[in-house]
C-alpha cells in the first residue's frame, strides 16, 4: 500500500508534532507540511487536523531511546529552535533514523541531522548569553525584564532563573514569541502574552539604574576597548535591553566621578581610602671630579 501525502495541522506543541509522527506510520501518510492550528494555507493536498494524545507523544518520545537517550532531549531542543521548517526537519530525520539505526547519529554531516545540530548550536549559544544578559528592574515589588531572542529559550531559562531567584517574584517577557515566565512562591508558569508593555521606572529605580552604570563605567579600562571583540562576545542586537548601554540620560550618570550621588537608597557613605605619603626619591650619588 502506497503512502498518501497530506498536511497535518496540529496544536503547536512538541507533543503535538510527535503525535504526527505517530499518526503518520499508522495510517501510513507521508507529510508534505506541518500548519500550527489557524495557520494553514490554501494547498492541494488533503489536510488532516491531528489531536494530540499524551499516551502517543510519550510512546513515540520513549521510542526514540532505542537509538540513544540523548534523542528526544535533542529533538525537544531542536524544536525549541528557529530553524525554518523545523517540524519537517525532524520529521525527515526520525524517519531515517527509524530506517538506519543508531548509525546515522555517527553522521554528523549527513544532510538531516547537520542542520538541526547546526540550529541546536544556536540555540545553545544563545541559551549561555541569555543566562548573563537579562537584567532586572524593580518594577512595583517585582523583578522584571524582557528579552528578543532567536529562538525558544524561555523554557531553558526557566529552571535557572527559578533556581537563582527562588526568594523573589519575577516574570520575564519574551518579545518574540509573545510569552512570559512568571515566577512566585515556589511556582513557575510559561504563559502566552500578546502584549507587553514595561512600566515606567521609578525615582528609587532610576538610582539603581544610575548606580549600575556608573559601576560599569568605573571598572573599564579605557586603554584596553575593543570594540569588535565586545561585539564578537556581546552581539548589538543584545545591546537595546542591557540597562549599562541605554542611553536614556537617567541610566547614564554624567561621569563615572559622580558615583557617590548615585549611592543606592540607605546605603552607607563611601569610606576615602587614607592618604598615603609620597616617600622622596634618592637623591642620585655625586660623580667624582
Amino acid at each position: 500500500m502506497a503512502w498518501r501525502e497530506v498536511v497535518y495541522e496540529y496544536d503547536g506543541s512538541f507533543d503535538g508534532l510527535l503525535c504526527c509522527i505517530y499518526e503518520s506510520y499508522t495510517q501510513k501518510e507521508l507529510p508534505a507540511a506541518f500548519f500550527r492550528t489557524g495557520e494553514l494555507e490554501p494547498c492541494l493536498y488533503e489536510v488532516r487536523a491531528v489531536t494530540t494524545d499524551a499516551a502517543h507523544a510519550r510512546r513515540v518520545y520513549e521510542g526514540f531511546r532505542r537509538f540513544s537517550p540523548e534523542v528526544g532531549p535533542f529533538l525537544r531542543r531542536a524544536y525549541w529552535t528557529c530553524l525554518p521548517e523545523k517540524e519537517l526537519a525532524i520529521y525527515r530525520f526520525a524517519a531515517k533514523l527509524y530506517r538506519e539505526g543508531k548509525p546515522l547519529l555517527q553522521r554528523l554531516s549527513d544532510e538531516t541531522y547537520h542542520p538541526l545540530l547546526r540550529a541546536v548550536r544556536q540555540l545553545n549559544g544563545e541559551l549561555e548569553q541569555y543566562r548573563g544578559f537579562v537584567r532586572f528592574s524593580d518594577i512595583g515589588g517585582a523583578l522584571a525584564a524582557e528579552i528578543e531572542p532567536k529562538n525558544r529559550v524561555l523554557p531553558l531559562l526557566r529552571g535557572h532563573f527559578c533556581q537563582r531567584c527562588h526568594n523573589e517574584t519575577f516574570f520575564l517577557y519574551d518579545r518574540t514569541h509573545r510569552e512570559a515566565l512568571f515566577y512566585a512562591d515556589g511556582h513557575s508558569a510559561i504563559v502566552p502574552l500578546e502584549e507587553f508593555v514595561m512600566a515606567p521606572p521609578d525615582e528609587t529605580e532610576k538610582r539603581y539604574r544610575r548606580l549600575w552604570r556608573c559601576f560599569y563605567d568605573t571598572i573599564a579600562i579605557r586603554e584596553r576597548e575593543n570594540p569588535k571583540l565586545r561585539m564578537s562576545h556581546m552581539p548589538k542586537r543584545f545591546w537595546p535591553l542591557l540597562t549599562e548601554l541605554q542611553s536614556d540620560p537617567d541610566a547614564i550618570p554624567p561621569s563615572p566621578s559622580l558615583c557617590a550621588a548615585f549611592a543606592a537608597p540607605g546605603a552607607p557613605a563611601a569610606i576615602p581610602a587614607p592618604a598615603t605619603r609620597q616617600a622622596p626619591a634618592p637623591s642620585a650619588p655625586a660623580s667624582a671630579p
